[in-house]
C-alpha cells in the first residue's frame, strides 16, 4: 500500500453559476431523500437528495468563499449560494456530519439513496425505489 492508496477520496461540488465551490474527504455517508415541507420548498420538487461528510473534512474553496447560511429549523441550518441561489448544505445542531445536496456534487457515482425521510408528506404520485443498504466489506 503506498501513501496515496491511504489518502480519503475527496469529493467537489459547487453551486449553479460556481461562485460558491466545496470540496470534502471520505466516502459519502447515508444518501438519503427528503420530502419534509423546507426541502421541497426549498428544492422545488418532491424530495432533496442529501449525501453526508465529517464536517470537518468539507472545506469551502470557490471565489465566492462560504455560502450564507438559513435557520430552516430552530436547530438545522442550510447553505445556499447568496448570488445564485443553488442549496448546497444542512447542518443539524450537535451533528459531526455535514449533509449536501446530491445533485451539487461534481460526481454522483454511489450516491444512489438508500433511506426517504418524510415519506408520507411525498407528493402521492411519487414512486421511490430505494438503494440496497450498503454491506460491510468483508476482510479478505
Amino acid at each position: 500500500m503506498t501513501l496515496a492508496d491511504a489518502q480519503p477520496a475527496v469529493r467537489t461540488g459547487q453551486c449553479q453559476c460556481g461562485a460558491i465551490r466545496y470540496q470534502a474527504a471520505g466516502e459519502p455517508d447515508d444518501p438519503h431523500l427528503c420530502s419534509c415541507e423546507p426541502c421541497t420548498r426549498i428544492g422545488g420538487g418532491p424530495a432533496m437528495l442529501w449525501v453526508g461528510f465529517r464536517g470537518e473534512t468539507l472545506t469551502w474553496t470557490g471565489p465566492g468563499g462560504e455560502p450564507a447560511w438559513y435557520a430552516s429549523w430552530p436547530t438545522l441550518l442550510r447553505a445556499f449560494c447568496p448570488r445564485c441561489g443553488t442549496q448546497l448544505a444542512s447542518v443539524a445542531e450537535d451533528s459531526p456530519m455535514v449533509m449536501v445536496t446530491a445533485f451539487s456534487l461534481t460526481d454522483q457515482s454511489g450516491v444512489a439513496p438508500v433511506g426517504h425521510s418524510y415519506r408520507a408528506d411525498a407528493a402521492p404520485w411519487m414512486t421511490i425505489t430505494l438503494a440496497p443498504e450498503p454491506q460491510p466489506q468483508q476482510p479478505r
